[in-house]
Order: C-alpha cells, then sequence, then structure tokens
C-alpha cells in the first residue's frame, strides 16, 4: 500500500518543507517511523511504502505528475518484492538528488553496508531515537552523511577491503589542494557545517565543492569519498 502526499507543505516564512517518504515491510514500522518523523514541524512524511517496488512506482508517480520528490528517503533493506538495496540503486540512478538513509536491525549487518556502495547516504539502526532519526533526515537535506565520523571509520575499515597496491590508484591525485583538503574532511566524516568553520568558509559553498568533487571523481555520494579515500590508503 502506498500513501502519498503530492502537494507539498510550506511553513511560514515560505520555506518548503523536509519531504521524507518511508519504505519498509512492517506496516507498525512505517506508521511508527512517519509517527516520530511528524513530529518535527520542518518533515512532512509524503509516502509510505511496504516495499522498493512500490517506493519506485510512488517516485515514478510522483514525477509523471511534476510533484516535488521526497527529500529523503528511510529505506528499510530486507523486504519482499524489491530489496532495500536494489530499490536503492534504481533510486539513485533515476533521482540522483533523493537521499537515502538505510534503515537496519543490526549494526553489523553486511547486507545493509552493501546500500553504501550504490548511493545511500548513510545508515541508521531501527532502534534509534526519534531524535537520532530526525537529525539524519536533517543532515541528509542539509548535504551531509547520516554516519557519525567513528560509525564511518569501523563500517567503512571492516567492510571495504584495501588494496595493497593502493598508492598507484589514487584518484584524489587529481584533485586541487583545495578540494583535497576539503575531501579529507569529508573522509572524516564532518559535517557541511564543521568542515565551512574549518575551512573559513560558507556551509552553501562546502556543499558545492562536495558536489563537484563527487562528480569529478565519478562518485554516488559523499560516503563514497571515505570509502574511496580508505582504498586510495590515505590516513584520516
Amino acid at each position: 500500500m502506498v500513501y502519498r502526499s503530492n502537494h507539498p507543505t510550506v511553513k511560514a516564512g515560505g520555506r518548503a518543507m523536509m519531504r521524507v517518504m518511508v519504505v519498509d515491510d512492517q506496516k507498525d514500522v512505517r506508521d511508527g517511523l512517519a509517527l516520530m518523523l511528524s513530529r518535527d514541524p520542518e518533515i512532512q512524511v509524503v509516502a509510505r511504502c511496504a516495499n522498493g517496488a512500490e517506493a519506485l512506482e510512488a517516485l515514478h508517480t510522483l514525477d509523471a505528475n511534476g510533484s516535488p520528490l521526497p527529500d529523503v528517503t528511510l529505506m528499510d533493506v530486507r523486504m519482499p518484492v524489491m530489496d532495500g538495496i536494489d530499490a536503492t540503486r534504481r533510486i539513485h540512478r533515476l533521482w540522483p538528488d533523493v537521499g537515502i538513509v538505510v534503515l537496519t536491525t543490526y549494526d553489523q549487518d553486511d547486507y545493509a553496508f552493501g546500500a553504501l556502495a550504490v548511493g545511500a547516504a548513510g545508515f541508521l539502526l531501527k532502534d534509534a531515537s526519534a531524535r537520532s532519526i530526525v537529525d539524519a533526515v536533517h543532515a541528509v537535506c542539509a548535504g551531509d552523511a547520516a554516519l557519525s565520523p567513528r560509525v564511518t571509520r569501523e563500517v567503512i575499515a571492516r567492510v571495504i577491503p584495501k588494496p595493497a597496491d593502493a598508492r598507484n590508484a589514487d584518484p584524489f591525485s587529481q584533485l586541487p589542494p583545495r578540494e583535497l583538503e576539503l575531501a579529507s574532511f569529508v573522509a572524516e566524516g564532518l559535517s557541511n557545517a564543521e568542515i565551512a568553520k574549518r575551512m573559513s568558509i560558507e556551509p552553501a559553498s562546502v556543499k558545492r565543492s562536495v558536489s563537484r568533487i563527487i562528480s569529478r571523481l565519478g562518485l554516488a555520494s559523499r560516503v563514497q569519498i571515505a570509502v574511496e579515500w580508505w582504498r586510495a590508503g590515505r590516513h584520516w
């Protein structure tokens, strides 16, 4: 079952709210997440879907109607019909501006980590606090990743192999010094606001630069900057 809202809600002051789609095969989980999110006055839940196929259907419908797409999708990984990894891959390819946060039950679920390689902006445990889930939506909308620096390093070090000849295939060598410095901060897991403070620039400039680095290196997300930093043999 798919629930949609094709009309964006606008806050006082004329600024659009953050639009979120919730995808999980358990109705009580979908409803619980939607309830938690709806308590934030800046968030509007625009769709609730039972699997990846329904999520794609909802996005195709919104797109065909010219309606605003979700800014963020909370995506379960283990679902019937179409799982979260396949859905994440397809959504990222068709609608790269839709940020995806993967939801998992286990903090060592390698299946969930696979979503990072196909474009997810991060992952959360399903038992995360309501504040953590809301904060993740805000972070992804701001262009950040929904992973703490510690989790980023631990996940990448455990899941992503580092080749012995990493230095021979270092994509970051093509970046100018300023972008290289910025990429190092992204790899550390710092937010746009934290990077902006360190580099004495505006957060909006950081967001544009991160997008430029992702495009130049042919990556899927800012999380992949951290992955490639590790693979290249660079240090955090």
